[in-house]
């Protein structure tokens, strides 16, 4: 039997769910404003990004974004705009209050937490 993935316990629909539910999170709370300002005023397009990406990286069978842009690279994209580990933390916030919105299973948030901190972590250019 194989191991339970986060996208198998979601779902397509739920991980949607949390890609709006994250920038949603991200455009209503003020802590999270220094992130807020490294995107565009209209996130419908991230959103899809994000759904795209989630789903392959949570270990659908197919990687959407993969397949649409070539690449699952996060750290080219997110290159020059001078992330620090205080972005990292309100970008965990977000997702935390994102996969709080969505019910999320505490399973899947346990599965979640460290690898989604090792992914923000990736992001930023204050690291030594």
């Amino acid at each position: 039997m194989s191991p339970k993935t986060p996208y198998a316990i979601l779902g397509d629909e739920k991980i949607r769910e949390l890609a709006v539910a994250f920038y949603q999170v991200m455009d209503e709370n003020t802590e999270a404003a220094d992130i807020r300002k490294m995107h565009a005023a209209n996130l419908d397009e991230i959103k899809q990004k994000l759904f795209e990406y989630l789903v392959g990286w949570m270990g659908a069978p197919k990687h959407l974004y993969k397949d649409k842009y070539g690449t699952v690279c996060l750290t080219e994209p997110h290159k020059g705009y001078g992330i620090t580990e205080a972005h990292r933390d309100q970008w965990m916030m977000c997702f935390r209050e994102a996969l709080n919105r969505i019910d999320a299973p505490e399973e899947v948030k346990k599965m979640l937490e460290n690898p989604l901190l090792s992914m923000a972590d990736m992001m930023r250019e204050d690291r030594g």
